[in-house]
């Protein structure tokens, strides 16, 4: 990625967590855990969807997806976080702050689509059930999976075209543990009043978009159990429970750093490990204790391991 004659910075500093070297290793303890925790069960949740024919439905389809993109999310900063814990000069380089911020926003912007692609199949599946198997076809949960990445990337791109031709000419100290975009904006050397009215437009827009088309969506989904008790109404719940859930855990940091971008508070960071490292985390565990089926299959894979494993 080039930049112009006028950026003469070569590298940002991280200013990390904290500089008490105690607290720094107390971090690593628990982001490591965490971390590995969390592609361990992401992946997880792939094996177990790829190898279940129970599994087979747009619904895990779309799941096994998005795990994907959490390990992702997981994976952009975290490695490095947890190496510069035990490095006191934390630097990155402008191309490698560049990378993240393209990496952080492709990938949110992704799964912020992906949660929307999902609440439309329990859409379909509860208000219109009889034609589920008709409009739920993988052709469209591949096309889902495709818009998804799709304007997660051009989401990303179009933050990055205007961020890479920002003037850096001095202060180059980022007070977080990666390169946050409305951070790095702020060091620019000039007026960037106008480029973050621009960043909290654009970043503002779809999120508040797929919010909002989420909230109908489950609201709709909800009246429509309420009005038409089941047999399976307790199952149902369960699974639109899980994924409420997940859609307040996501949206929750998202839509307060859209409110207040380039006001940051102390606590801020410590949100921006929650919504980086630790909400990746959440998804594996609010569908494995939240999901029937997730749980019989992950009993189904223990047992035929333990059992191979006898004889």
């Amino acid at each position: 990625m080039a930049h112009t004659n006028e950026s003469v910075v070569s590298e940002f500093v991280l200013l990390g967590l904290s500089k008490s070297w105690e607290l720094q290793l107390f971090f690593f303890a628990i982001f490591s855990l965490v971390y590995v925790t969390s592609v361990l069960g992401n992946i997880m949740i792939i094996v177990i969807i790829s190898f279940d024919s129970h599994l087979n439905s747009p619904m895990y389809f779309l799941l096994s997806n998005l795990s994907f993109i959490d390990i992702c999310q997981s994976s952009f900063a975290t490695p490095k976080m947890l190496v510069d814990f035990f490095v006191e000069h934390k630097t990155i380089s402008f191309e490698g702050c560049m990378a993240q911020i393209f990496l952080l926003h492709s990938f949110v912007g992704s799964e912020m689509m992906l949660l929307v692609a999902m609440a439309y199949d329990r859409f379909i599946a509860i208000c219109k059930p009889l034609h589920y198997n008709t409009i739920m076809n993988r052709r469209l949960c591949i096309i889902f999976v495709f818009i998804s990445w799709a304007v997660g990337i051009l989401h990303s791109v179009s933050h990055l075209a205007f961020t890479v031709d920002l003037p850096f000419c001095g202060p180059n100290e980022v007070d977080s543990f990666f390169c946050d975009l409305p951070l790095v904006i702020e060091l620019a050397c000039m007026d960037t009043y106008e480029m973050e009215i621009m960043t909290l437009t654009n970043s503002g827009l779809i999120s508040l978009g797929c919010f909002l088309a989420l909230i109908i969506s489950y609201t709709i989904i909800l009246i429509t159990v309420h009005r038409r008790p089941s047999s399976r109404s307790s199952k149902v719940l369960s699974t639109l429970t899980a994924h409420i859930t997940v859609v307040i855990l996501f949206f929750g940091p998202c839509i307060y750093f859209y409110i207040w971008p380039f006001s940051r508070l102390s606590v801020d960071k410590f949100l921006s490990v929650f919504y980086t490292v630790c909400t990746p985390l959440l998804n594996p565990i609010i569908y494995s204790l939240r999901n029937e089926d997730v749980k019989s299959s992950m009993r189904k894979l223990r047992n035929r391991h333990v059992n191979s494993w006898k004889n």
